[in-house]
């Protein structure tokens, strides 16, 4: 039996332009599983929004160091210390009031089982995940998207208000514009169910000739 990441790349291999980014780009290295509960992946993306990775790093250890094994490694604090922390303890972690709200929402939801395990996530689809979780202050549909390709290792995430997936198939598709995300929604739908391998693609054509490193989050 072929592997999943064989199975991607003969199916997006059949379009000669893909085929072309396979061969130039090599095999696809996503990363689809970091080992991560849902709530731990969340919290870490909410202390990184709107913000660079060593900066995001560095507020997510401050925040570590305030959970039960106090390091800066990690695991970040559970939903009931959380809860229990000051807001002053948590702003001299870096964290705006927006961010601060939106943690302790998320630790709420934990706790009345808005926010399900690795193991609750396993039996819900893509959608109800996403609509679920987009119910929480600070989550949008795009974090739960990223949520679903590097922490629950779905295979079969377009995600289409994405800027760099949208640019890379600008350029893949030699394009003038980006386009609109109902139209890349539309034009990838025949290249289910390894579209999550697809965006990947997409994101290394829109880094190519680049020279600030790639993005962390979706290498």
């Amino acid at each position: 039996m072929l592997l999943m990441a064989d199975s991607a790349t003969l199916l997006l291999g059949t379009d000669p332009e893909l085929a072309a980014v396979i061969a130039r780009i090599g095999p696809c290295t996503l990363r689809g599983d970091d080992g991560q509960e849902p709530y731990d992946a969340l919290l870490r993306a909410i202390a990184g929004q709107q913000l660079h990775g060593a900066a995001a790093r560095k507020i997510f250890g401050r925040l570590c160091l305030l959970g039960e094994q106090e390091s800066a490694d990690g695991p970040p604090p559970a939903p009931g210390r959380i809860l229990s922390l000051s807001e002053e303890s948590l702003r001299a972690c870096g964290l705006s009031g927006n961010k601060l709200l939106a943690m302790k929402g998320l630790a709420q939801g934990r706790l009345d089982g808005r926010v399900p395990s690795r193991a609750e996530a396993s039996v819900m689809t893509d959608e109800e995940l996403i609509a679920r979780l987009v119910t929480l202050r600070g989550i949008g549909r795009w974090t739960v998207e990223m949520l679903l390709m590097f922490t629950l290792n779905r295979p079969d995430v377009m995600p289409v208000d994405d800027f760099g997936v949208r640019e890379g198939w600008r350029r893949i598709r030699k394009m003038n514009l980006p386009p609109k995300p109902k139209a890349l929604k539309e034009e990838t739908e025949r290249f289910s169910p390894y579209r999550s391998t697809l965006a990947w693609y997409c994101w290394r054509v829109a880094e190519e000739g680049k020279k600030t490193a790639p993005n962390p989050l979706t290498s």
